[in-house]
């Protein structure tokens, strides 16, 4: 056992990065969103009402340990759901988006910005989707199976969306401690 933890040791020093696997979801230790290097933060499970919805990971340009930290850092940032659950309404998804902005940043909801937002998910999801929702310096982007969907420029939604997962009132507080690195 000794052996193998040293092993393990050894290796994560030298920088071998290994990929880490969630309810059957491989977790990418590196990902690439618009020609930024991104590494894994941390990730954790979506419940609701003890429904695993989605394997959710957060990426980032270096290691974040704090929700204020994160929302306060301009680097880039990649939040990946990985769906679990068999179908995921469109009209669900946009109604956790406006409950988790009406919780933590409840000034975007009535913006022009936060409606085209909404009207990127136009279909449900299902069970082996992956969702991103990439935040850069002025925008928040999203694209489905690797598919762009569309992107809307406002900081400030890009930070109240983050906040959905990272606030003072995230959606779940397990996948925010995950997220950060200090779950599962």
């Amino acid at each position: 056992m000794k052996v193998v933890s040293a092993l393990s040791l050894a290796l994560s020093i030298a920088g071998v990065a290994w990929a880490m696997e969630i309810a059957g979801v491989k977790i990418e230790p590196v990902v690439t969103a618009h020609g930024q290097t991104l590494h894994l933060n941390g990730s954790g499970i979506r419940k609701k009402f003890f429904v695993k919805v989605y394997v959710g990971s957060l990426y980032t340009e270096h290691r974040l340990s704090t929700a204020a930290e994160a929302l306060r850092d301009p680097g880039d940032k990649l939040i990946r759901m990985n769906f679990l659950h068999s179908k995921v309404e469109a009209e669900k998804i946009r109604e956790a988006f406006r409950e988790g902005l009406a919780n933590n940043a409840p000034e975007q909801l009535g913006t022009a910005e936060f409606r085209q937002f909404l009207g990127l998910f136009r279909d449900d999801l299902k069970r082996g989707d992956q969702l991103d929702l990439l935040f850069t310096a002025g925008a928040v982007g999203v694209r489905l199976n690797g598919a762009d969907l569309g992107s809307v420029a406002s900081r400030r939604l890009g930070a109240g969306i983050l906040a959905i997962y990272l606030g003072d009132r995230p959606a779940d507080q397990g996948l925010k401690e995950g997220l950060l690195g200090r779950g599962l």
